[in-house]
């Protein structure tokens, strides 16, 4: 009884350090339970301690400056990625014409469906789909030519 009470003991030490406070609850039949809030009226603190002993972690100041790249890593000047960067908007551009005019044909099978069907139905669930999908892509693609320079 009294191994298993002191391994009980050093097991609960380390939640001290996290615990605000460590009750002993006696029940009616004898039995003892630790834990860490007061289950009923016949807990009793035995370990309380300050919430917090530990210092907040300093603040880093961020940046490429922080973090250095290695000497031999290869560098892209700035007409480079200027010219890169060209490039990215001019694919997305294109690929935003490309998705705006599969829109436009989404939309007409959309409005041929619901025309044969005399209105929306389960047959047309896959056209609706189809036009939201790319409806979906047009808005990727805009917030992705935004966040270009």
């Amino acid at each position: 009884m009294t191994r298993s009470l002191l391994a009980l003991m050093v097991a609960l030490m380390p939640l001290t350090v996290s615990a605000q406070a460590i009750y002993k609850c006696v029940d009616a039949n004898g039995s003892t339970t630790y834990a860490s809030s007061r289950l009923d009226k016949n807990c009793k603190v035995i370990s309380s301690g300050p919430e917090n002993t530990l210092p907040a972690p300093k603040a880093r100041s961020g940046g490429a400056a922080s973090n250095p790249s290695p000497a031999g890593f290869p560098r892209v000047g700035e007409d480079v990625q200027k010219a890169r960067d060209g490039d990215r908007r001019l694919i997305l551009e294109q690929e935003l014409a490309g998705e705006q005019r599969n829109l436009e044909q989404a939309k007409k099978e959309l409005a041929e469906q619901e025309a044969t069907r005399g209105g929306p139905s389960d047959r047309t669930a896959p056209y609706r789909d189809r036009v939201s999908q790319h409806e979906r892509n047009i808005q990727a693609i805009q917030k992705e030519l935004g966040n270009l320079k």
